[in-house]
């Protein structure tokens, strides 16, 4: 399969980010073909404490969307 970037550049950006979603699940599927730095080890390992010393500092994914949603649709407020 011979696919150039032009052509991917035609899609909506719905179906652009279909098939990011695509590849990137493909990516997730094989973990054992990538691996984490020693840096982004700690790092996740630094937040992951962070979590378990207190879970409600975060926010839920339907808060992140919300914060996301807004900002999208007042740029000029953040």
């Amino acid at each position: 399969m011979n696919i150039q970037l032009s052509d991917i550049l035609q899609l909506s950006v719905s179906e652009r980010l279909q098939w990011v979603e695509a590849i990137w699940d493909s990516i997730a599927n094989e973990p054992k073909s990538f691996s984490l730095t020693d840096a982004q080890r700690a790092e996740l390992d630094r937040r992951m404490e962070a979590y378990k010393q207190n879970p409600e500092a975060g926010l839920t994914l339907e808060e992140l969307e919300l914060k996301f949603s807004q900002r999208a649709q007042n740029p000029k407020k953040q």
